[in-house]
Order: C-alpha cells, then sequence, then structure tokens
C-alpha cells in the first residue's frame, strides 16, 4: 500500500492555495522545498508537464527513502553521519565561491597587478652554450677528463673557431647542439644561480670562462641582452585570481571562525 499522496493538479499545488505538494506518512512535503529542488535542476515552473513528472518522481524517491528509514537494513548513525558531512561540505563550497565571486572581480585582479608590477617581470637574455656533462657517479678521474674536454673547447673559441661550430662538434646538450649550442631567450635564473651570474656579467657577443653547475661544466655566449620583459595583465591574471582568492578565503575563514564560540575536548581513548 502506497503512503504517500501527490496533491491534486499541479498548479494547485505550485500557485493555490496549498502550501505542501505531497504527504508521506503524514508527513508534509513543502511547496517551497520543492520549488527549491525544481531550481537546483534548473526546471522551470512554467513548463507544467514537464515539473508534474518531476513532482511525481520526487515524491517517490521522499517516499522510497521514509519507508528505508523505517527499516533496521541500515545504521542510521552513519547514514545521518554521511549526509552531514555532505552538508557541510556544499555549504562551505557554495559559502565561498559566491563570497569570492564577489570579493575577487577583475578590478581587484587589475589593482594588483599594478601594485606589484615589478614582480611580473624578468630579465631575459639570448643565450647559447657548450656543456660537458658530469654525472653524481663520476670519480674524480672521470670529472677531470670532462674539464679538460672543456678547457680545450674554451681554447678553440679564444683562437678563433666558431663558438656554433664547435657547439655543434662538442657539446653534450644534444638539444641545443645542433642549433649551435642556442638556448634562445632565457629568464635569469632558470638553470642555475652560478649559470646565470655567469651569463647575465657578460656583454653581448662575449663568451665565459667555463662554469661549473650540477649540471656539468658549461661554456655560455651572450648573443643578445639582457632586457627586462614585462608579462602582460592578461597571461597572469589567472594566478593573481587564484593568488587574491586564497588570501580573501583564509581572511574570510578566520573572521568567521571567530564568531562562534569553539571547544574541542582532549581525546582520551
Amino acid at each position: 500500500m502506497k503512503h504517500y499522496v501527490i496533491l491534486g493538479l499541479l498548479t494547485t499545488a505550485l500557485y493555490g492555495c496549498s502550501d505542501n505538494v505531497a504527504s508521506i506518512n503524514g508527513n508534509d512535503v513543502s511547496k517551497e522545498a520543492f520549488q527549491s529542488y525544481l531550481k537546483l535542476k534548473n526546471i522551470p515552473e512554467t513548463n507544467a508537464p514537464q515539473v508534474q513528472r518531476v513532482l511525481e518522481e520526487y515524491a517517490k524517491r521522499e517516499a522510497l527513502a521514509a519507508a528505508i528509514t523505517e527499516t533496521d537494513f541500515l545504521d542510521m548513525n552513519a547514514v545521518e553521519m554521511e549526509v552531514n558531512e555532505f552538508r557541510k561540505q556544499v555549504l562551505i563550497s557554495r559559502y565561498f565561491d559566491q563570497y569570492l565571486n564577489d570579493k575577487v572581480d577583475d578590478a581587484a585582479v587589475a589593482n594588483y597587478y599594478a601594485a606589484h608590477a615589478e614582480s611580473y617581470q624578468a630579465k631575459k637574455a639570448h643565450l647559447a652554450h657548450i656543456l660537458f656533462r658530469v654525472r653524481p657517479d663520476m670519480d674524480e678521474a672521470e670529472r677531470t677528463a670532462k674539464l679538460t674536454a672543456a678547457s680545450e673547447a674554451l681554447s678553440r673559441i679564444n683562437r678563433g673557431e666558431d663558438f656554433a661550430e664547435v657547439a655543434r662538434s662538442s657539446s653534450e646538450d644534444t638539444m641545443s647542439a645542433g642549433k649551435g649550442g642556442d638556448l634562445g631567450w632565457m629568464k635569469e635564473g632558470a638553470v642555475s644561480n652560478e649559470f646565470s651570474h655567469a651569463a647575465f656579467s657578460l656583454a653581448p657577443g662575449a663568451v665565459s670562462e667555463i662554469v661549473s653547475t650540477t649540471f656539468g661544466y658549461h661554456i655560455i655566449k651572450l648573443i643578445d641582452g639582457p632586457q627586462v620583459v614585462s608579462q602582460s595583465l592578461e597571461t597572469v591574471a589567472g594566478d593573481i585570481r587564484y593568488l587574491l582568492r586564497q588570501q580573501a578565503k583564509d581572511a574570510e575563514a578566520e573572521t568567521l571562525m571567530e564568531s562562534v564560540d569553539l571547544e574541542v575536548s582532549q581525546w582520551a581513548e
């Protein structure tokens, strides 16, 4: 026997005098609750046939849930705990989504960018290098051999040989060797502090002494630059928005926590 009733015609249920749309075991399902469900599912109330079908399915699920609740088959405490955890998740998520959308708008992102313009500037240089690789497991003799090879390559350059040709014949950086050692425009600090210090201290066209990094022994040539390049607002807007949203969320969460009286007991086994 069915213990739920869908009340009257849809037009009466939604727009008439009744405040309820269904009754399950004597417990009424309010029109307001069902209208919230329609809003959640993006179903317009003006589509009467569709809403009627949705109402009947909604009432059936409510009735089925009520019937299951009356059984002893499930641990209802565990179910209620799971439902409550989901409720908290939705509550917190929806709150901060709406709060942060209002708090962090395009103007806030643009203002932050303008106030921190130097943070979005980078020094870049057009570089080339010749690399003789070293590995952590190399012994001293192997490292010495690599350093000797680097010294011979530098001597060839100092005697007037073309840097690009020496790179093609000697560099162990296979990605750049075929391009004469050309690394393109590189941001300061991209490889290592030692590499950048040597590279960005050169005059255009000059070649460094041998530079040691964790990758091995480098001979570096400054082809062009250095120059300061600014990242556009469009390029960094996503990063700024994420930063501002995180800051705003942390601040609002702290404010909300200060508004409640929280006490946590010491757990004892």
